[in-house]
């Protein structure tokens, strides 16, 4: 719902937010595309989301991206979710519709899977077993992409089983789990690997995992883009592997919801690369 004066205005819901990158990003797209607008952080507190979504109608934003925590709250206070969002149970891109009501997506799924497809043009879900480190909720948004785009078998590793075992259950027969400690073992046809886990990020553990048996054809991803080269994907690369890193998600995600408040398709230029990489 563009304001009066045709300014636009969109941003970021989350507690944390400061650390985000979006705002980088979206105001990047907003000058190289000469629209009159800010995308801004908006610290908001879990007990005031609702109060903060009714606000976009009446400071008249185009709509809002929306983080931890309140990804899986605001898709309960919305006029309507798009099926995607549904099946992953969370939303990340609000867009206040002309008549002001509020409509969820969650892009972040077909972000990571553009990605893969700006590293490999020819990826295709259905090119073999894939197999997902982690079992939370980037893991479930990465899930339900792979599947729309075709997908045939995907395989959940977790520290906690109990985790993975219910993730894959409500999939079906084409998502199972393996346990954790095969974990090397079962990326040894893989056409696909994914790091959905924090490991290896700024500031954690890293991912322990033996790619001795990772086979320089597998496609090897990391949703992590702090640090942009994780060692997980270092060794993946020294193997031969077409390595991603998780800036090419976040970046596609921004992409599609940037169509959505602004009308414009906006591109991916070494520019706002920098730029980013300025914020590291």
């Amino acid at each position: 719902m563009p304001q009066a004066d045709g300014f636009g205005l969109a941003g970021i819901i989350g507690m944390p937010v400061a650390h985000s990158r979006s705002p980088v990003i979206h105001n990047y797209w907003l000058k190289a595309h000469g629209i009159r607008g800010s995308y801004v952080p908006l610290a908001v507190k879990p007990e005031r989301l609702e109060d903060a979504l009714r606000g976009l109608v009446a400071l008249g934003f185009r709509g809002c991206n929306v983080t931890m925590p309140h990804k899986l709250t605001a898709m309960q206070k919305l006029g309507r979710v798009n099926e995607t969002a549904r099946r992953i149970g969370a939303v990340n891109t609000i867009v206040v519709e002309d008549d002001g009501t509020l409509s969820g997506f969650n892009n972040d799924g077909n972000g990571f899977v553009q990605s893969l497809r700006d590293a490999r043009a020819d990826w295709r879900g259905d090119a073999g077993p894939i197999l997902l480190l982690g079992a939370g909720g980037a893991t479930r948004a990465v899930v339900v992409a792979l599947l729309e785009n075709g997908a045939r078998e995907i395989r959940i590793a977790n520290r906690t089983p109990e985790k993975a075992q219910a993730l894959a259950s409500d999939f079906g027969a084409a998502v199972s789990t393996v346990a954790w400690e095969d974990r090397g073992t079962a990326l040894g046809d893989v056409a696909l690997l994914v790091n959905c886990t924090d490991r290896g990020m700024v500031g954690k553990a890293p991912l322990e995992i033996d790619l001795s048996r990772l086979k320089p054809e597998t496609l090897t991803a990391d949703l992590i883009y702090t640090p942009l080269e994780t060692a997980f994907l270092a060794e993946a690369r020294a193997r031969g592997c077409v390595t991603v890193n998780g800036l090419g998600l976040v970046l596609n995600q921004a992409r599609i919801a940037f169509k959505a408040w602004f009308g414009v398709m906006p591109d991916v230029t070494p520019e706002l690369i920098k730029a980013i990489e300025a914020t590291f």
